[in-house]
Formats: C-alpha cells, structure tokens, sequence
C-alpha cells in the first residue's frame, strides 16, 4: 500500500432523481457558450430519454449545442476525429458526453485530439498529456465503466485491433451527473454487463498494489453494494432502489480505481475488446474469477477479506480456503446474472491469444496488478478463459 498518494475524482459530481436538470446551471457556470453533445443515436433516439432531458436542461439555461452522436460501443479513433471534426466547424468550446463509458470516452478522446495533437495513438500509456482538455462535463447513463468521473479513455484502433488506454488527471470530467432514473428502462444483458464492470471495478483495486485506505474503503462499500443489489436490477430493471444502489456502487469503485488503479482482469479485457468489439463489461465478468484464481498466490489475506466482503463463511477456515471463497463468489454472481462462463461466446480464437497477450502486459492496468506475470502466463488464462464450461 502507498504510503503517500493523489487523489483524483471530478470537483463536482451529482447524485440522484432529478439531477440532470442541473446541467444547463452548471454549463453556464463554466461559461459554456457551445458545448458538443457526444452521445450514440440508440440514446439520443429515447423520447425524452437523456439526451432530451439535457438538451431542454441546456435550453432553458440559454445554452447552445451541437449534437455528435457517432458514438460506437468501444469507440473508434475514427469516432474521435469525426467528433473533433464537428466540433472545430461548428466553433464548440467544451464538451458534454451523455450515456455510458462509450459516450464518455469518446468525448475524453475527443478533447484529447483538440488540445494534444491529432494522433490519439502516439498518447497511449499514462500522465501523457501536455495540454488540459476543453472544459468537459459527464451525464452518466449506466451502472459500469464509471468512466464519467475517472481519468482513463479507452478508445479502439480498428487497423491493429488494439483498444488502449491514456490515462491522465487531464481526463477527468470537470462535472459528473449520476441520475438512476435515467438507467430504468436500460436492457437486462446490458445491465448484467456494465453492472459486472462495477464489480471488478471495486474487486481489482481491493488487490492493487496502488491501493490505500481510502480506496479500500471504497471497495469494500461498492462491492456489498452490487452484493446486495445486481442481482435484483437484472430481474427487475425498474427496481429503483436496486439502480440507485448500483449508481452508488459504480461511482465507489470508480473513485476507488481512478486512483488505486486496476490489474489483468482490465488488461485483458481490453486485447478481447479490441480483438473482436466484445462488449467490454462481458469481457470483464468472463475473465473476472480466472484471473483472480491466478492472483491469490499474491495476497491472499486480501482475498480471505475479499470473501467476507462478499458474505461468505469463513469461520475456522484457513486463509488460503477462505480466499478461494472469494473466487466461488466471484463465479456465483457472473452466473446469477447470466453472464456466458467462456470466451468462446465473444468470439475468440486462439490464434489470438499469444498476440493479446503481448499487448495485455502493455496496457496501463498491468502495472498494478497484485501477480506479476509473464507472455506465457498470460496465454494460459486465456485458454483457461476459452476452455471453461
């Protein structure tokens, strides 16, 4: 644990029923003239779903706006280009992002282009960033990437395949709004998904060498969070409480993991995503009790904790049992919510794998994982990720 740390989340964030009819205020506050509204058509399409809501929200602060709404699900370098491209002839000065970590991401890379040179690729890696984004503002409409209050932008090059990530305190939203009665009618497979990246999203950073007690605290809230809750908004999306509890849990772990980092379950997620446009939070969930398996030889008290956390017994266990408790947990949620056990379902092959592998233990996740690995390592949990039934 880091005995001396930063620690990064956006200087506003907003919670709650209702909070979107802020937006318009809180953009005239930051003299927003013209914001470009980032956004994918499948949300702006809603009738008065998020984008209605911000735009009447901007309206009647007197605000102007151009709408991008581009956005692909793992956006593309060519989606931040286009957007850049929207925004300069259009005279926009900042930029707003409405939907899930796709929108926010693509609106991060979007910035990061105006101000730091056209070429997002040269970026990649971490605190790469000379210059500080237009002023940026987050509506957040999924319980998953937390994206919309931390500094990573993971954008995908479709030439190489390759999703990668630059990280950076100039990222970070300058305001995030988080409003659980935008998530009610989001489909069930797509809240299992985003709601299992919450999930790691609090279990990786607990295990992180960055981690501190700030954000073990963190962790520790938002995973009984999701303990107590992802089950139930899958079977019940309407489920308010249920949403809002998760809206807590992925702004937790997110705050958690923007500054104690995550590990290889990210990493590799990443190589899938990119690889085959795999929904990220699946690849996640998928990976999710392989590659913890793998790490608890690092630290296994954390994961015994990790078990109690999640409620399991372990009374007059050993550590290491209790910490392959955690990991049965781990299982047994991703199979509650339906997640597939195997990787085969996004479309690997392994051919793939020794290329994916190369490339995870490039990504800026790997860093901080608790088990330091190698190529071959690597591969393996791959082919365990694909053989699994």
């Amino acid at each position: 644990m880091k005995e001396n740390f930063d620690f990064l989340m956006p200087s506003v964030n907003f919670f709650g029923a209702g909070v979107i009819k802020k937006v318009g205020d809180r953009a005239k506050m930051l003299n927003m003239k013209k914001p470009l509204i980032v956004t994918d058509k499948g949300i702006e399409s809603l009738e008065n779903g998020p984008v209605d809501q911000t735009l009447a929200s901007l309206k009647g602060a007197g605000v102007d706006y151009v709408v991008y709404d581009g956005v692909e699900p793992n956006p593309k370098v060519h989606n931040i280009q286009e957007a850049k491209k929207l925004y300069l002839a259009e005279g926009c000065d900042s930029i707003i992002t409405v939907g899930g970590g796709s929108a926010h991401d693509c609106g991060k890379g979007t910035g990061i282009i105006l101000t730091n040179g056209d070429d997002i690729t040269k970026l990649a890696g971490i605190e790469t960033l000379e210059n500080p984004l237009p002023p940026l503002m987050a509506v957040n409409t999924t319980a998953g990437t937390a994206s919309e209050l931390t500094r990573h932008c993971v954008i995908t090059n479709t030439e190489t395949k390759l999703k990668f990530v630059v990280v950076s305190w100039r990222n970070v939203p300058l305001v995030s709004f988080n409003d659980p009665m935008l998530e009610l009618d989001v489909p069930r497979g797509m809240t299992a998904a985003t709601g299992m990246d919450t999930f790691v999203q609090a279990i990786e950073p607990y295990v992180s060498t960055n981690r501190n007690d700030i954000t073990d605290g963190q962790c520790i809230q938002a995973i009984k969070l999701v303990e107590e809750s992802l089950r139930e908004v899958v079977a019940n999306g309407h489920n308010v409480e249920a949403r809002t509890k998760m809206v807590e849990a992925e702004m937790l772990g997110g705050m958690a993991f923007n500054n104690a980092d995550l590990g290889y379950v990210h990493a590799m997620a990443h190589q899938l995503g990119g690889q085959y446009d795999a929904p990220h939070g699946e690849c996640c969930a998928i990976l999710l009790p392989i590659v913890e398996k793998y790490n608890i030889v690092a630290c296994p008290e954390r994961f015994a904790e990790l078990a109690e956390i999640m409620g399991e017994n372990t009374e007059g266990l050993s550590v290491r049992d209790a910490a392959d408790l955690s990991i049965k947990a781990m299982r047994q949620m991703c199979d509650d919510v339906n997640i597939p056990r195997s990787i085969k379902a996004i479309g690997a092959k392994p051919e793939d794998f020794e290329l994916m592998a190369e490339n995870a233990l490039k990504d800026g996740n790997a860093p901080s994982n608790p088990r330091k690995g190698t190529k071959e390592e690597i591969v393996k949990l791959f082919q365990e990720a694909y053989d699994a039934e």
